[in-house]
């Protein structure tokens, strides 16, 4: 076992295996997959009025990836972090792969399911009635997709610092009030608008949406495009450091 993960074929070929497990889990990839993609088909599908450079069945879909997307990093890197402090961590720790190779590869991982909501999603979009410019179609995915790495660091932070089996269960429940808070199911006005632009999905969901909206919300108000992004890197901040008290604290207790 000592020698087994010093090879890039080795890692490799471990990050398949945990790809192929992660893929077979039904319950995640229900809440991955199947419920963003089941959210659009009901919210979104042949919506034809207009928004920005597209249509609502555009904004929607965009959204409805935005939520897949996160879900699917936060449950993968916060499962990571799980796994650091039980008994296959301690297994893998008797083994050459460093923390940080380790943390790289969930990281990987987290990104490589978040694609499948993504592209099945924006598929489903494609092939009904989602309409927006070629730029609209390309640059949301890529935000969307890069984006949400954020929340592989989110789960990291909150299941380092709950250390508990129940940390990615309390990570994704939270997920899903951050979306209502963050204009990704309902849109929002007034107070709790104003609110929700300080919450960690806001910022990621309306910069995911720019290309189509320009910044406008459906309520008419604009957000310039420095608030989304300042949103996304104070929120970067203060996940990366609660992960790191958190692993420097598991650190300390070991």
């Amino acid at each position: 076992m000592s020698t087994t993960l010093q090879t890039p074929a080795a890692l490799v070929g471990y990050a398949a295996l945990d790809l192929r497990r992660q893929v077979r889990d039904r319950v995640q990839m229900f809440f991955v997959v199947a419920l963003p993609a089941f959210m659009y088909v009901v919210f979104g599908l042949g919506s034809d009025d207009p928004v920005g450079s597209g249509n609502v069945a555009m904004y929607v879909m965009i959204s409805m990836a935005s939520y897949g997307a996160v879900t699917a990093t936060t449950g993968v890197a916060g499962s990571a972090a799980v796994e650091r402090t039980t008994g296959w961590g301690r297994q893998l720790a008797l083994t050459p792969l460093r923390p940080l190779s380790f943390i790289a590869l969930k990281t990987g991982l987290a990104m490589a399911v978040a694609a499948v909501p993504v592209a099945l999603i924006y598929a489903i979009g494609a092939a009904t009635s989602a309409s927006g410019t070629t730029s609209d179609w390309l640059l949301s995915g890529v935000i969307v997709w890069a984006g949400s790495a954020l929340f592989a660091v989110y789960g990291l932070a909150v299941c380092l610092a709950f250390r508990s089996d129940n940390s990615v269960g309390i990570a994704s429940g939270l997920i899903v009030i951050m979306a209502f808070l963050g204009n990704v199911f309902t849109p929002m006005s007034g107070l709790i608008l104003d609110i929700g632009r300080f919450t960690p999905l806001y910022g990621y969901a309306a910069l995911a949406r720019y290309p189509l909206t320009e910044g406008w919300t459906p309520v008419d108000t604009h957000d310039p495009l420095w608030l989304p992004v300042a949103n996304v890197l104070a929120w970067t901040v203060i996940f990366a450091g609660v992960a790191l008290w958190g692993l420097r604290r598991g650190q300390e207790r070991v």
